[in-house]
């Protein structure tokens, strides 16, 4: 299915695998698709080649995707960015973008992290960055969706947010084809915070796999850690229900299951015996989770919320906790009811 519109020029900042095949999916829509990407040597390859080898090995991009080094130029008489840079650099991007802009922008960031200290959501950080005269809107984009799948135009369903829902279904109908399913959600909160935390799970299950523990231990961090991105998630205005959807159950399975999975990668090694900086120098991309498992940590405290998958893997990455030690540690916690955090999230909810 195929909502016919209009062409756009759409620009997507952030030239690695997800923000490639996002363009191809553009692409594949019909509209003229600009990439943009700091490494010349990578922007002459998708313009002379239509390959990006180093992030979409064998993949073949759509003609209509022009690749640009030059951010204004990457950025003229275009009115929808696609956001697709690692957390880290949003802010670096977006202050660049501040010196040229004229014109509002609705910026649609696909990114899934928080930051460390200030404890922002990425759209927060967007808002903060961007002057409200050159924003229209802030739109997320998130769900169980590898860019290797997605380049192999394989069926792929996510998710689109914004406070402003006539915003979000534009994005949806910017995106939707028969490979691509888009669904709406207004629930910010929930599809930024699910897509983020998942990646601490998933390193957690990563790490798990690593020991040799099998998948009764997977599933039970699975299911557990769920139960702890709704509690905080929650706490800090989500909607319960978005937790059993795509941005919620949906990611958490793809990102702790599948070897595509760039967290889920880190954390096997590990769980090997591998430290961490050994890991991220060997994996070449950025891994959210790293960052994403100290924020979360922080946002524990700050909300006072009982998170130990999150507790757990905050002491393996950062305090020299040995992962076995930390696994154990989980499975000898204090008994407790099940179904106990279901009726308290629930009554948090209903409490509103």
């Amino acid at each position: 299915m195929r909502v016919e519109q209009k062409q756009e020029e759409v620009s997507v900042i952030g030239a690695g695998s997800w923000g490639t095949a996002l363009a191809m999916v553009l692409a594949d829509n019909g509209h003229h698709t600009r990439l943009w990407g700091h490494n010349p040597s990578q922007i002459e390859e998708i313009n002379t080649t239509h390959t990006n080898e180093k992030y979409l090995p064998d993949i073949v991009l759509p003609e209509i995707v022009k690749g640009y080094t030059n951010l204004p130029d990457a950025l003229a008489g275009v009115e929808t960015i696609i956001l697709a840079v690692p957390t880290k650099a949003i802010r670096e991007v977006l202050k660049k973008i501040v010196q040229f802009q004229k014109e509002p922008l609705t910026i649609v960031h696909v990114s899934k992290g928080i930051e460390p200290d200030t404890l922002l959501r990425i759209s927060e950080m967007i808002e903060e960055e961007m002057p409200s005269e050159l924003l229209s809107e802030v739109v997320v984009l998130s769900g169980p969706s590898h860019a290797e799948e997605v380049s192999l135009r394989h069926p792929t369903t996510v998710t689109v947010s914004a406070k402003d829902m006539v915003a979000a279904e534009r994005i949806q109908d910017l995106f939707i084809n028969q490979n691509f399913r888009v669904y709406t959600n207004p629930d910010v909160i929930g599809v930024e915070i699910g897509g983020a935390l998942k990646n601490i799970i998933a390193l957690a299950a990563g790490i798990s796999d690593g020991l040799g523990y099998g998948d009764n231990a997977k599933a039970a961090l699975i299911t557990r850690g769920l139960a702890e991105i709704a509690r905080l998630g929650v706490k800090m205005g989500a909607s319960p229900l978005t937790f059993s959807g795509l941005t919620g159950i949906g990611d958490l399975i793809v990102t702790c299951t599948s070897v595509h999975s760039r967290n889920w990668r880190a954390g096997n090694m590990l769980g090997k015996g591998h430290q961490l900086q050994e890991v991220l120098d060997k994996m070449g991309m950025v891994v959210e989770g790293v960052r994403t498992t100290k924020a979360a940590y922080q946002l524990a405290e700050k909300f006072n919320v009982k998170m130990p998958i999150t507790a757990a893997l905050n002491g393996i990455l950062f305090n020299g906790v040995n992962p076995k030690d930390a696994v154990d540690g989980l499975m000898s916690r204090e008994k407790t009811h099940e179904v106990e955090d279901l009726a308290n999230i629930l009554d948090s909810n209903s409490a509103k």
